[in-house]
This record gives structure tokens, C-alpha cells and sequence, in this order.
């Protein structure tokens, strides 16, 4: 019997019996490649396999015991994972090309190759270019094993027969099946050889970690799908000119998400920073207009960053705005609100906005600083270098309640702040002991923010 071609949308995923020039699902133009599936025999009846896995259990009979972690030696990332890697987990980390994939993976290395074996299957370098690589970063272990391969079923069989403690897979993009016709890379080849990864995982209890490519627009690369199918995913963020990086978690099935560690990239590989608000608040500029102090949650942990705003004359008839580590559609909100609610106007006048350290700012509780930040500019006042403030601004010029309000304000603290300028709605939430130790300061609106941190 003849198979017939199916054309798959590199970005999306989406399958169709003909061609379209414009993908029906996602809306992208040129995307729709042609794949040839393979056949498969199928016989009849439930194999004995079958069989035991559709075994129905009772929910109580289950083992309900707290899952195994192994630790990785640095702590940073083992807080992001949720305390360690769980047994038998499929872990997708992905990031921009030279962020530093490749080289946390390989220096958690050492540490796990002390108890544990460790096999390391590289798709895109040699065994000699890890080599290297691996003497660049100290890492000496015995218990490391290196496979330059990309035929996923002899992976598959070289794991079954050497039966490692952690697999790393790098990258997944590189990895193919023969019975596959696309090329590396492809929607079809990255979809199947996950699944097979995530099937041998489960099957035998092994932790095993796929590094991932991303497409232009940050997103990892490949179907959505992809995601669904891995226990964990974990993003690299990080700007070239910054020597900071940042590990997050977006999606964790044994641990909390959102949670974040900070890395320094040095000449001998990555180092955790254990306190990333003093990391960004180092080198602040004092007596200095336009900048002010945000606290922003990270998962479970507060951290403090410096927002810096500008603003000057335009020189030309319509004023500039520009935003960097803050959503600039939001700072163009906030202008609006600062105008009709609050009476700054910008009208002329070219705006600016970053965020220092290369830490991005996505929580709305960094709505007052930046406002803050950019009317200090307006006016050329200062802000008092020992205050801070956190809320979110409304539309109608109000502060609203922001959750954990407490941890923001002990980390505030905690680095020296004498002066919290909060919302309104959270000062009665607050115990005692916190009232006593800082200058509290409620407030309901912009400009009653302002006055506070520049007295």
C-alpha cells in the first residue's frame, strides 16, 4: 500500500493532508513541509506488554512516599528544580546559543560523577571538543561517560546496556530516527525521539536532561507539544553584554514554578550568586535622579533591582520611548496614567526605561518604581537612596494590594532600607515586629508616593 505524504508546520506542529502557504493554525507563511511517515505493522490482539500496563489500581494501594531526589552540587540549581532531580524525571533546558547550557550541565557533572554515572551524548561536538571543554572547567570525574551520537535508537540501546545513573542529551535537535524521514531538527524528529526519551525515563528510572535550541522569537524551538511532554522545563535567560544568567522554571511537575537561581559566567565556567539583590544593587549612583528601587518576586524569592528612567526633550515630533527589562507596552500605560491621572505630562519628552543587571521585570508589583524612576527624571528630583517601593497602578491612578508584602519588605532590610513605601490596602496586613523596624509609609495614589520617597 502506497503512504502518502503529510505536511507538517515547522512552528507550530499543525498536520494536513495538502499544502498551504499559510499555515491554518498559527497564521505563518511557509512553514508547511512534507514528511513521509513511516509504516508500522500492527498485529492483532494485546500483547502481554499491553496487558500490564492498562493494570488498573485502587487510589489508595498507590505509594504515596516522598519521590528520591539527587542533589547536584549547586545549590542554585537544585532550588530551581525543587530540591534536586527526581528519579526517573525528563528535564528540557533550553536557551539562546553560548548562554551556558552545555556548561552548567557539564560542571553539575563532577559533582554527581562522586556517587553517581553519568553519560553525556553530544550531537553537535566531539568527544575531544567536550574534552576540552571539560579540562576548561575542572571537571575530572571518572564516573562521566561521553557518546558523540545522534541515531536515537542506538542511544536508546547503548543506555539500556550501560544502564547510567543520569543521561544529558545534547541537543534534542540533533537527534534522529531512521524510520523517520525528516531531517534533524525537524517538528516530526524532535516530537518522536522526546517521546522516546520521556518512554525510557519512566521505564527505567533514569533522570535524563535534553538541551534545546530556540527559535527567534525565545521560544523553544520545535512543537508546543514538546513541553507537554517533559516533567520539567527550565529557561536560561541571560544578555550577551551581562556576565549574570538566570535559570528559571516554567514548568515543574515535582517542585513550585517560577523559581529562579542566578548564575555569574566567569572564565572557569558558571557561578551561583546567593544573593542577587546585593549582585544588583551594587554600584548605585548617588545624589542621582531617575533611579528608584524595586522589589520584585522571583518563585518564592524576593529580590531587589535598580530601575533607571530617563527623560529628556525630543528632538523630533514624536517622542521616543524605549524600555529595557520592563514590558514596554506597559511603561506606555503607565506614562498614559501618569498624564491623565496623576498631572506629570509628557508630552515632547522622550522616555526611557532599563532595568539594571539584565534582570527582566514581569510582576505588576514594579509599577510604582518605574513610575517613580521616570517622574524623578521628569522633575530632576532625588530619591532618598534608603527607600523603596512596590505596588501596582491601576488605571485609574490607585495603588493596589500586592501579595507577600512581608518578604519584600524583611529582604528590604535585610540589605539596609530604612524607608517602604507600600500600598495602602497592604499596611494592615503587616505584624508588629515589621512596623517597628522600617518606616512604613501606605499610600493610596502617585503622587502621594513621590512626596514620600523624596523626603
Amino acid at each position: 500500500m502506497a503512504v502518502k505524504s503529510v505536511y507538517v508546520c515547522s512552528n507550530c506542529g499543525y498536520e494536513s493532508a495538502k499544502w498551504y502557504g499559510k499555515c491554518p493554525s498559527c497564521s505563518e507563511w511557509n512553514t508547511m513541509e512534507e514528511h513521509i511517515p513511516a509504516v508500522q505493522t500492527k498485529g492483532k490482539g494485546v500483547s502481554v506488554a499491553s496487558r500490564a500496563a492498562m493494570s488498573v489500581k485502587r487510589l489508595s494501594e498507590i505509594d504515596s512516599t516522598i519521590e528520591k531526589r539527587i542533589l547536584t552540587g549547586v545549590g542554585e540549581f537544585d532550588r530551581v528544580l525543587g530540591g534536586g532531580i527526581v528519579e526517573g524525571s525528563l528535564i528540557l533546558l533550553s536557551g539562546d546559543p553560548g548562554i551556558g547550557k552545555s556548561t552548567i550541565l557539564l560542571q553539575i557533572c563532577e559533582y554527581l560523577g562522586k556517587n553517581k554515572s553519568v553519560l553525556y551524548i553530544s550531537g553537535e561536538e566531539s568527544a575531544r571538543q567536550i574534552k576540552l571543554r571539560a579540562n576548561r572547567l575542572g571537571v575530572t570525574t571518572e564516573n562521566l561517560f561521553v557518546l558523540a551520537q545522534t541515531d536515537v535508537l542506538a542511544i536508546i540501546e547503548t543506555i539500556k546496556a550501560e544502564k547510567p545513573d543520569v543521561v544529558i542529551i545534547d541537543s534534542i535537535q540533533t537527534m534522529v530516527i531512521d524510520g523517520i524521514s525528516s531531517t534533524a531538527g525537524s517538528v516530526t524528529q524532535v516530537r518522536e525521539s522526546t517521546n522516546l526519551f520521556m518512554h525510557l525515563a519512566k521505564s527505567m528510572g533514569i533522570p535524563i536532561f535534553i538541551v534545546g535550541h530556540v527559535n527567534k522569537d525565545g521560544a523553544i524551538a520545535g512543537p508546543k507539544v514538546l513541553e507537554h511532554i517533559v516533567d520539567t522545563v527550565l529557561y536560561f535567560e541571560g544578555e550577551r553584554n551581562y556576565s549574570y544568567r538566570i535559570l528559571r522554571s516554567v514548568k515543574n511537575r515535582f517542585g513550585s514554578t517560577n523559581e529562579i537561581g542566578v548564575f555569574e559566567m566567569t572564565q572557569s565556567g558558571l557561578k551561583e550568586v546567593e544573593n542577587p539583590s546585593l549582585l544588583m544593587l551594587s554600584g548605585r549612583p548617588k545624589n542621582s535622579s531617575g533611579t528608584c528601587v524595586a522589589c520584585t518576586m522571583e518563585g518564592s524569592r524576593p529580590i531587589l533591582a535598580e530601575v533607571q528612567g530617563l527623560v529628556t526633550a525630543s528632538g523630533f515630533g514624536t517622542p521616543r520611548r524605549m524600555s529595557t527589562g520592563f514590558d514596554y507596552n506597559r511603561m506606555s500605560m503607565l506614562i498614559a496614567v501618569l498624564e491623565k491621572r496623576a498631572g506629570y505630562f509628557f508630552n515632547g519628552m522622550d522616555a526611557y526605561l532599563n532595568v539594571v543587571g539584565g534582570l527582566k521585570l514581569y510582576e505588576p508589583a514594579a509599577d510604582l518604581s518605574v513610575t517613580i524612576a521616570l517622574i524623578s527624571s521628569l522633575k530632576d528630583v532625588v530619591i532618598n537612596d534608603n527607600a523603596l517601593a512596590f505596588g501596582e497602578i491601576g488605571l485609574a491612578g490607585e495603588i493596589r494590594a500586592v501579595n507577600n508584602c512581608e518578604q519584600r519588605i524583611s529582604e528590604a532590610m535585610r540589605l539596609g532600607f530604612t524607608k517602604c513605601v507600600i500600598p495602602f490596602h497592604n499596611y494592615k496586613s503587616l505584624s508588629k515586629d515589621i512596623k517597628i523596624n522600617v518606616d512604613i509609609v501606605p499610600v493610596r495614589t502617585i503622587r502621594a508616593a513621590f512626596e514620600a520617597v523624596t523626603e
